[in-house]
């Protein structure tokens, strides 16, 4: 059996990746309203985004304040407080909020050494039951 295929070589490797259906729902509705050409274009714009804030997390230096702002499904509510506990020394305030649709916005300020917050921030943003995650710091 043959098979003929017609391969375009675009200078750029192609990836595959997997992705739920709720996400590729927002992906056409954020590539209409913004305009962008395509998936791969909204994808290339996230991860120079997600680069850019990692550059910017890996210059902290020293004691910094901050506040960590996290969204999750109510049902991962006891993981995050898991978390929550092995930084309580960093963890000034802590405020959960309940929002629509099963989930749960948590606002951490956080004070302390940036090796550890940013290690808060990171041990949050790979955690695939956390939908969001943001780190501001002064």
């Amino acid at each position: 059996m043959f098979i003929n295929k017609l391969i375009i070589f675009t200078g750029m490797p192609i990836i595959s990746a997997s992705l739920n259906q709720k996400l590729l729902k927002e992906m056409g509705a954020m590539q209409r309203e913004v305009g962008f050409s395509g998936r791969s274009e909204i994808i290339r714009a996230g991860l120079r985004l997600l680069i850019t804030e990692q550059r910017e997390k890996a210059k902290l230096k020293g004691k910094v304040d901050g506040v960590l702002l996290i969204i999750h499904e109510d049902k991962y509510s006891q993981e995050v407080s898991n978390i929550r506990h092995h930084y309580s020394d960093i963890i000034q305030t802590h405020v959960h909020n309940h929002l629509e649709n099963n989930k749960c916005l948590e606002i951490f300020v956080l004070k302390g050494d940036a090796t550890v917050v940013k290690k808060v921030s990171d041990e949050f943003q790979t955690n695939r039951k956390i939908d969001f995650v943001k780190l501001i710091v002064s």
